[in-house]
């Protein structure tokens, strides 16, 4: 159990059965009435998020999470097969937890949050940039960077990624896993 004070951002709570990762919190201290922490919490499980005041000196229960490195091995099904680094025990992680599972790729490393007491699972996160290869798009023209119209162009995952006129099949570039958009040339 921890006190509300003793909020910081990351800090996950089980709350009505579910667990919050805090997002953003502020220490409000009102001319008139009592001290509360007002709080901004992410769903682990649905990605919902919602804000929340508790008073100052509340006692919330704490969640103990741990960050390791996880190794994709392969798709069993519709599990993905992990390994451990660490103990080198394999994991299957269900698709809906993986954060842009779209741009996933055998052998890549992802960071996997899981609940201490339990060693349930909560989410994996891929790196915020990836760099992959496009394997097709079309032709592209010389000179053509002076609009930004953007083409559909499928990578090495077999993921879509809107592109550039210029970029050509064969080149690397590099993507933003969280919402899928093309960041630039990989160099």
């Amino acid at each position: 159990m921890i006190n509300a004070q003793d909020i910081k951002n990351g800090t996950c709570i089980r709350m009505d059965g579910k667990l919050y990762f805090v997002i953003e919190f502020l220490h409000v201290k009102p001319g008139k009435g009592n001290t509360f922490m007002r709080t901004t919490l992410k769903d682990v499980i649905d990605g919902r998020v919602i804000e929340r005041r508790f008073n100052i000196g509340e006692k919330l229960e704490d969640v103990r999470v741990e960050r390791r490195p996880y190794q994709y091995l392969y798709k069993e099904g519709e599990d993905f097969i992990f390994m451990n680094q660490e103990s080198f025990e394999q994991h299957p992680i269900a698709r809906n937890l993986i954060n842009g599972v779209d741009f996933l790729l055998e052998g890549m490393v992802l960071e996997v949050v899981s609940d201490a007491s339990t060693e349930t699972v909560l989410y994996a996160d891929m790196p915020v940039k990836v760099q992959m290869k496009i394997t097709y798009t079309e032709p592209g023209l010389r000179g053509d960077t002076a609009t930004n119209t953007l083409k559909p162009a499928t990578v090495e995952s077999g993921a879509t990624v809107r592109v550039p006129l210029f970029i050509n099949e064969g080149e690397l570039i590099e993507i933003d896993t969280r919402d899928g958009s093309y960041v630039g040339r990989a160099k």
